[in-house]
Protein backbone atom coordinates (compact mmCIF):
# COMPACT_ATOMS: atom_id res chain seq x y z
CA UNK A 1 0.00 0.00 0.00
CA UNK A 2 1.38 3.49 -1.02
CA UNK A 3 1.76 5.24 2.42
CA UNK A 4 0.94 8.56 0.93
CA UNK A 5 -2.65 6.74 0.68
CA UNK A 6 -2.95 6.24 4.40
CA UNK A 7 -5.79 7.23 6.54
CA UNK A 8 -6.06 6.74 10.29
CA UNK A 9 -8.86 5.51 12.80
CA UNK A 10 -11.41 7.96 13.73
CA UNK A 11 -12.09 7.84 17.29
CA UNK A 12 -15.33 6.23 18.67
CA UNK A 13 -16.85 10.14 19.07
CA UNK A 14 -16.24 11.22 15.86
CA UNK A 15 -17.59 8.81 14.08
CA UNK A 16 -20.41 7.60 16.07
CA UNK A 17 -22.04 10.90 16.37
CA UNK A 18 -24.59 11.13 13.54
CA UNK A 19 -25.34 14.83 14.39
CA UNK A 20 -21.96 16.24 14.23
CA UNK A 21 -20.70 15.77 10.05
CA UNK A 22 -17.36 13.79 9.29
CA UNK A 23 -15.35 15.10 6.40
CA UNK A 24 -13.15 13.43 4.77
CA UNK A 25 -10.49 15.33 6.00
CA UNK A 26 -11.65 14.38 9.60
CA UNK A 27 -11.58 10.62 8.15
CA UNK A 28 -8.19 10.79 6.87
CA UNK A 29 -6.66 11.42 9.73
CA UNK A 30 -8.88 10.35 12.82
CA UNK A 31 -9.78 13.84 13.74
CA UNK A 32 -12.67 14.18 16.59
CA UNK A 33 -13.42 17.64 15.47
CA UNK A 34 -12.35 19.87 12.07
CA UNK A 35 -9.45 21.46 13.66
CA UNK A 36 -6.19 22.11 12.70
CA UNK A 37 -3.83 24.18 14.82
CA UNK A 38 -2.03 26.96 12.90
CA UNK A 39 1.64 26.49 12.67
CA UNK A 40 2.74 29.50 14.05
CA UNK A 41 6.79 30.27 13.66
CA UNK A 42 8.75 32.35 15.81
CA UNK A 43 7.83 31.19 19.37
CA UNK A 44 4.28 30.12 20.04
CA UNK A 45 4.28 26.53 18.64
CA UNK A 46 5.72 23.92 20.78
CA UNK A 47 6.11 20.25 20.90
CA UNK A 48 3.94 20.12 23.59
CA UNK A 49 1.42 22.27 21.50
CA UNK A 50 1.37 19.91 18.51
CA UNK A 51 0.94 17.13 20.41
CA UNK A 52 -1.88 18.24 23.07
CA UNK A 53 -3.64 19.41 19.83
CA UNK A 54 -3.27 15.78 18.12
CA UNK A 55 -4.01 13.70 21.34
CA UNK A 56 -7.44 15.59 22.20
CA UNK A 57 -8.53 14.84 18.48
CA UNK A 58 -7.19 17.70 16.34
CA UNK A 59 -4.10 17.93 13.72
CA UNK A 60 -1.25 19.71 15.77
CA UNK A 61 1.28 21.22 13.00
CA UNK A 62 4.51 22.44 14.12
CA UNK A 63 6.06 25.64 12.66
CA UNK A 64 9.30 24.60 10.72
CA UNK A 65 10.04 28.07 8.83
CA UNK A 66 13.04 29.30 11.54
CA UNK A 67 14.32 25.82 11.90
CA UNK A 68 17.45 24.21 11.23
CA UNK A 69 16.79 21.44 9.34
CA UNK A 70 18.53 19.45 12.60
CA UNK A 71 16.62 21.12 14.87
CA UNK A 72 13.52 20.58 13.14
CA UNK A 73 14.37 16.31 13.20
CA UNK A 74 15.00 17.04 17.24
CA UNK A 75 11.29 18.87 17.40
CA UNK A 76 9.37 16.13 15.09
CA UNK A 77 11.09 13.41 18.04
CA UNK A 78 9.91 15.29 20.67
CA UNK A 79 6.26 15.60 19.60
CA UNK A 80 6.85 11.67 18.39
CA UNK A 81 7.60 11.02 21.90
CA UNK A 82 4.47 12.78 23.10
CA UNK A 83 1.81 11.60 20.76
CA UNK A 84 1.53 8.68 18.55
CA UNK A 85 -1.62 10.84 16.65
CA UNK A 86 -1.01 12.37 13.01
CA UNK A 87 0.23 16.16 13.51
CA UNK A 88 2.81 18.24 10.49
CA UNK A 89 4.98 20.66 10.14
CA UNK A 90 5.14 24.16 8.13
CA UNK A 91 7.78 25.05 5.65
CA UNK A 92 7.76 28.89 4.34
CA UNK A 93 8.64 28.50 0.58
CA UNK A 94 12.04 30.93 0.43
CA UNK A 95 14.53 31.71 -2.13
CA UNK A 96 17.88 32.57 -0.50
CA UNK A 97 18.38 36.57 0.58
CA UNK A 98 21.45 38.16 -0.86
CA UNK A 99 20.99 41.79 -0.31
CA UNK A 100 23.64 44.60 -0.88
CA UNK A 101 24.52 46.22 2.00
CA UNK A 102 22.95 49.42 0.88
CA UNK A 103 19.33 47.58 1.41
CA UNK A 104 20.37 46.63 5.35
CA UNK A 105 21.95 49.80 6.22
CA UNK A 106 18.74 51.66 5.45
CA UNK A 107 16.78 49.28 7.33
CA UNK A 108 19.20 49.72 10.51
CA UNK A 109 19.04 52.94 10.19
CA UNK A 110 14.95 52.32 11.50
CA UNK A 111 15.69 49.61 13.97
CA UNK A 112 19.06 50.40 15.39
CA UNK A 113 17.78 53.39 17.57
CA UNK A 114 15.06 51.25 19.17
CA UNK A 115 17.37 48.41 19.65
CA UNK A 116 19.67 50.71 21.42
CA UNK A 117 16.67 51.14 24.29
CA UNK A 118 17.44 47.42 25.44
CA UNK A 119 21.55 48.27 24.87
CA UNK A 120 21.74 46.34 22.07
CA UNK A 121 24.95 46.55 19.57
CA UNK A 122 24.47 48.27 16.24
CA UNK A 123 22.93 45.51 13.46
CA UNK A 124 25.36 44.52 10.71
CA UNK A 125 24.66 42.39 7.33
CA UNK A 126 24.17 38.79 8.08
CA UNK A 127 26.04 35.76 6.38
CA UNK A 128 22.66 33.90 6.62
CA UNK A 129 18.99 35.48 6.81
CA UNK A 130 16.82 32.23 6.94
CA UNK A 131 17.90 28.69 7.29
CA UNK A 132 18.14 26.97 3.64
CA UNK A 133 15.00 25.99 2.37
CA UNK A 134 15.87 23.07 0.13
CA UNK A 135 17.69 21.85 3.22
CA UNK A 136 14.54 21.70 5.21
CA UNK A 137 12.51 20.24 2.88
CA UNK A 138 15.24 17.50 2.12
CA UNK A 139 14.63 16.58 6.17
CA UNK A 140 10.97 16.92 5.52
CA UNK A 141 10.83 14.22 3.10
CA UNK A 142 13.27 11.79 4.95
CA UNK A 143 11.54 12.67 8.18
CA UNK A 144 8.19 10.98 6.68
CA UNK A 145 5.20 13.01 8.34
CA UNK A 146 1.62 12.13 7.66
CA UNK A 147 1.03 15.94 6.52
CA UNK A 148 3.06 19.06 5.62
CA UNK A 149 1.89 22.29 4.84
CA UNK A 150 3.88 25.06 2.57
CA UNK A 151 3.38 28.86 2.95
CA UNK A 152 4.89 31.66 0.97
CA UNK A 153 5.04 30.14 -2.21
CA UNK A 154 4.87 26.72 -4.44
CA UNK A 155 6.56 23.66 -4.68
CA UNK A 156 7.33 22.43 -8.04
CA UNK A 157 5.63 18.97 -8.92
CA UNK A 158 8.99 17.14 -8.68
CA UNK A 159 8.95 18.02 -5.08
CA UNK A 160 5.44 17.48 -4.26
CA UNK A 161 5.96 13.82 -5.86
CA UNK A 162 8.76 13.35 -3.16
CA UNK A 163 6.55 14.12 -0.55
CA UNK A 164 4.40 11.78 -1.26
CA UNK A 165 6.05 9.56 -2.22
CA UNK A 166 7.08 9.35 1.62
CA UNK A 167 3.49 9.45 2.58
CA UNK A 168 3.03 12.92 3.51
CA UNK A 169 -0.20 14.29 2.45
CA UNK A 170 0.60 17.99 0.97
CA UNK A 171 -1.49 21.04 1.49
CA UNK A 172 -0.88 24.69 -0.31
CA UNK A 173 -1.30 28.15 1.45
CA UNK A 174 -3.95 30.42 -1.08
CA UNK A 175 -4.94 33.50 -0.64
CA UNK A 176 -7.08 33.83 -4.27
CA UNK A 177 -7.93 31.34 -6.55
CA UNK A 178 -5.17 31.80 -8.75
CA UNK A 179 -2.53 30.14 -5.96
CA UNK A 180 -5.00 27.72 -5.58
CA UNK A 181 -5.19 26.96 -9.16
CA UNK A 182 -1.65 26.73 -8.94
CA UNK A 183 -1.19 24.33 -5.84
CA UNK A 184 -3.88 22.04 -7.19
CA UNK A 185 -1.82 22.21 -11.07
CA UNK A 186 1.53 21.30 -8.50
CA UNK A 187 -0.07 18.46 -7.04
CA UNK A 188 -1.22 19.58 -3.60
CA UNK A 189 -3.79 17.43 -1.73
CA UNK A 190 -5.35 19.96 0.06
CA UNK A 191 -5.11 24.12 0.27
CA UNK A 192 -5.49 26.11 3.17
CA UNK A 193 -7.34 29.35 2.47
CA UNK A 194 -5.95 32.11 4.24
CA UNK A 195 -8.07 35.02 4.51
CA UNK A 196 -7.27 38.66 5.24
CA UNK A 197 -8.90 37.94 9.28
CA UNK A 198 -5.74 35.72 9.34
CA UNK A 199 -2.91 36.52 11.95
CA UNK A 200 0.78 36.39 11.16
CA UNK A 201 2.21 36.82 7.48
CA UNK A 202 0.27 36.86 4.17
CA UNK A 203 0.75 33.83 2.54
CA UNK A 204 0.44 35.67 -1.10
CA UNK A 205 2.97 34.44 -4.17
CA UNK A 206 1.23 35.73 -7.07
CA UNK A 207 0.05 39.27 -7.40
CA UNK A 208 0.15 42.36 -4.54
CA UNK A 209 -0.60 41.47 -0.70
CA UNK A 210 -3.57 44.54 -0.73
CA UNK A 211 -5.37 43.08 -3.34
CA UNK A 212 -5.07 39.55 -2.08
CA UNK A 213 -6.86 40.49 0.89
CA UNK A 214 -10.10 38.60 0.60
CA UNK A 215 -12.00 37.40 3.56
CA UNK A 216 -12.59 34.16 4.61
CA UNK A 217 -15.84 33.34 4.25
CA UNK A 218 -15.89 35.06 0.56
CA UNK A 219 -12.23 32.60 -0.25
CA UNK A 220 -13.25 29.70 0.69
CA UNK A 221 -16.23 28.72 -1.20
CA UNK A 222 -14.63 30.19 -4.38
CA UNK A 223 -11.11 28.13 -3.60
CA UNK A 224 -13.51 24.53 -2.77
CA UNK A 225 -15.57 25.30 -6.69
CA UNK A 226 -12.04 26.38 -8.73
CA UNK A 227 -9.84 23.80 -7.48
CA UNK A 228 -11.97 20.51 -6.41
CA UNK A 229 -9.68 20.02 -3.77
CA UNK A 230 -10.56 19.95 -0.23
CA UNK A 231 -9.82 23.62 1.49
CA UNK A 232 -9.27 24.45 5.37
CA UNK A 233 -10.99 27.77 6.16
CA UNK A 234 -7.96 30.33 7.78
CA UNK A 235 -8.61 33.55 9.86
CA UNK A 236 -11.57 34.85 12.20
CA UNK A 237 -12.50 31.49 13.01
CA UNK A 238 -12.21 31.00 16.55
CA UNK A 239 -15.30 29.13 18.13
CA UNK A 240 -17.61 26.57 17.18
CA UNK A 241 -20.17 28.87 15.25
CA UNK A 242 -16.88 29.88 12.54
CA UNK A 243 -16.47 26.10 12.64
CA UNK A 244 -20.06 25.32 10.85
CA UNK A 245 -20.00 28.55 8.87
CA UNK A 246 -17.26 27.30 7.53
CA UNK A 247 -17.84 23.77 6.62
CA UNK A 248 -21.28 24.77 5.51
CA UNK A 249 -19.52 26.85 2.71
CA UNK A 250 -17.50 23.66 1.76
CA UNK A 251 -14.64 23.95 3.88
CA UNK A 252 -13.68 20.28 5.38
CA UNK A 253 -11.91 21.52 8.04
CA UNK A 254 -10.52 25.05 9.70
CA UNK A 255 -6.99 26.29 10.84
CA UNK A 256 -6.58 28.18 13.75
CA UNK A 257 -3.51 29.76 15.04
CA UNK A 258 -4.76 32.47 17.28
CA UNK A 259 -7.34 30.37 18.81
CA UNK A 260 -4.22 28.48 20.68
CA UNK A 261 -1.94 31.66 21.27
CA UNK A 262 -3.16 31.84 24.70
CA UNK A 263 -3.03 28.09 25.66
CA UNK A 264 -0.42 27.08 28.55
CA UNK A 265 1.68 25.22 25.82
CA UNK A 266 2.16 28.10 23.51
CA UNK A 267 5.49 30.04 24.42
CA UNK A 268 4.93 33.24 23.62
CA UNK A 269 5.91 36.00 26.75
CA UNK A 270 2.88 37.04 29.19
CA UNK A 271 2.61 40.20 27.86
CA UNK A 272 1.43 39.18 24.47
CA UNK A 273 -0.90 36.65 26.05
CA UNK A 274 -2.60 39.35 28.06
CA UNK A 275 -2.45 41.75 24.88
CA UNK A 276 -4.15 39.23 23.11
CA UNK A 277 -7.28 38.39 25.95
CA UNK A 278 -8.04 42.74 26.28
CA UNK A 279 -7.43 43.63 22.63
CA UNK A 280 -10.71 44.81 20.38
CA UNK A 281 -11.84 44.14 17.09
CA UNK A 282 -9.88 46.71 15.52
CA UNK A 283 -6.64 46.15 17.49
CA UNK A 284 -4.53 44.26 14.85
CA UNK A 285 -3.35 45.74 11.57
CA UNK A 286 -1.42 44.90 8.67
CA UNK A 287 2.01 45.65 8.32
CA UNK A 288 5.38 45.42 6.31
CA UNK A 289 7.25 47.03 8.40
CA UNK A 290 8.88 44.49 11.30
CA UNK A 291 9.64 41.24 8.94
CA UNK A 292 9.86 42.88 5.25
CA UNK A 293 6.20 40.93 4.54
CA UNK A 294 3.09 41.86 5.30
CA UNK A 295 1.73 40.35 8.49
CA UNK A 296 -1.14 40.99 10.77
CA UNK A 297 -0.75 41.42 14.20
CA UNK A 298 -1.65 44.06 17.41
CA UNK A 299 -0.55 47.38 16.91
CA UNK A 300 2.50 48.45 19.21
CA UNK A 301 5.17 51.08 19.54
CA UNK A 302 7.63 48.81 17.15
CA UNK A 303 4.66 48.64 14.42
CA UNK A 304 3.99 52.44 14.96
CA UNK A 305 7.64 53.27 14.96
CA UNK A 306 9.08 51.42 12.11
CA UNK A 307 5.75 52.31 9.77
CA UNK A 308 6.95 56.24 11.05
CA UNK A 309 10.16 55.62 9.78
CA UNK A 310 9.36 54.26 6.51
CA UNK A 311 7.36 57.13 5.71
CA UNK A 312 9.43 59.58 6.26
CA UNK A 313 12.41 57.19 4.48
CA UNK A 314 10.90 55.68 1.77
CA UNK A 315 13.03 51.94 1.02
CA UNK A 316 13.87 51.88 4.97
CA UNK A 317 12.08 48.18 5.07
CA UNK A 318 14.59 45.50 3.63
CA UNK A 319 12.48 42.51 2.05
CA UNK A 320 11.70 39.45 4.08
CA UNK A 321 14.02 37.52 5.49
CA UNK A 322 16.49 40.19 5.67
CA UNK A 323 14.41 42.98 7.44
CA UNK A 324 12.96 39.94 9.78
CA UNK A 325 16.48 38.65 10.56
CA UNK A 326 17.33 42.24 11.54
CA UNK A 327 14.63 42.96 14.03
CA UNK A 328 15.14 39.59 15.60
CA UNK A 329 17.83 40.98 18.56
CA UNK A 330 15.60 43.39 19.26
CA UNK A 331 12.34 41.32 19.10
CA UNK A 332 13.82 38.32 21.02
CA UNK A 333 15.12 40.81 23.62
CA UNK A 334 11.81 42.22 24.41
CA UNK A 335 10.43 38.95 24.46
CA UNK A 336 13.05 38.09 27.58
CA UNK A 337 12.17 41.42 29.01
CA UNK A 338 8.36 40.75 28.87
CA UNK A 339 7.65 43.85 26.92
CA UNK A 340 5.17 43.64 24.67
CA UNK A 341 5.81 47.73 23.04
CA UNK A 342 8.73 45.54 21.30
CA UNK A 343 7.62 42.43 20.20
CA UNK A 344 5.80 41.05 16.70
CA UNK A 345 2.27 40.34 18.32
CA UNK A 346 1.44 38.57 15.32
CA UNK A 347 -2.69 37.64 15.96
CA UNK A 348 -5.45 37.40 14.11
CA UNK A 349 -9.23 39.51 14.08
CA UNK A 350 -10.73 37.22 15.99
CA UNK A 351 -8.75 37.35 19.15
CA UNK A 352 -11.81 39.09 21.28
CA UNK A 353 -13.27 35.82 20.73
CA UNK A 354 -10.97 33.87 22.50
CA UNK A 355 -10.51 35.85 25.86
CA UNK A 356 -12.39 33.88 27.91
CA UNK A 357 -10.91 30.29 27.95
CA UNK A 358 -7.35 31.07 26.75
CA UNK A 359 -6.43 32.54 30.15
CA UNK A 360 -4.08 29.82 31.34
CA UNK A 361 -6.10 26.89 29.97
CA UNK A 362 -3.82 23.85 28.37
CA UNK A 363 -4.47 23.12 24.41
CA UNK A 364 -6.62 19.81 25.00
CA UNK A 365 -8.97 22.63 27.09
CA UNK A 366 -9.20 24.60 23.99
CA UNK A 367 -9.52 21.74 22.27
CA UNK A 368 -12.76 20.32 24.25
CA UNK A 369 -13.81 23.69 24.45
CA UNK A 370 -14.04 23.98 20.37
CA UNK A 371 -15.79 20.86 20.22
CA UNK A 372 -18.49 21.54 22.70
CA UNK A 373 -19.25 24.98 20.52
CA UNK A 374 -19.11 22.93 17.43
CA UNK A 375 -21.98 20.68 18.54
CA UNK A 376 -23.89 23.22 20.42
CA UNK A 377 -23.99 25.33 17.46
CA UNK A 378 -24.97 22.37 15.39
CA UNK A 379 -27.94 21.73 17.27
CA UNK A 380 -29.08 24.89 17.53
CA UNK A 381 -29.72 24.90 13.88
CA UNK A 382 -31.66 21.95 13.89
CA UNK A 383 -33.76 23.60 16.79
Amino acid sequence: MNPAATAFTASPAASSDSAAPVTAFMRRFGLRLPVVQGPMAGGPTTPALVAAVSNAGGLGFLAGAALAPEKLASEVAAIRALTGKPFGANLFVLERAQPDDTTVRRALGAIDPLAARFDLAPGAPLASYAPDFRAQLDMLVELRLPVVSFTFGLLAKADVARLKAAGSYVIGTATHVAEGLAWRDAGADAIVAQGAEAGGHRGTFIGEVPQALIGTFALVPQLADATGLPVLAAGGVMDGRGMVAALALGAQGVQMGTAFLGCAESAIPADWKARLRASADTATAVTRAITGRHARGIRNALMTQLEAYEQAHAGSVAPYPVQNALTQPLRQRAARADDGDWLSLWSGQGAPLGRAREAGLGAAQVVEALEREWRAALAGLRG
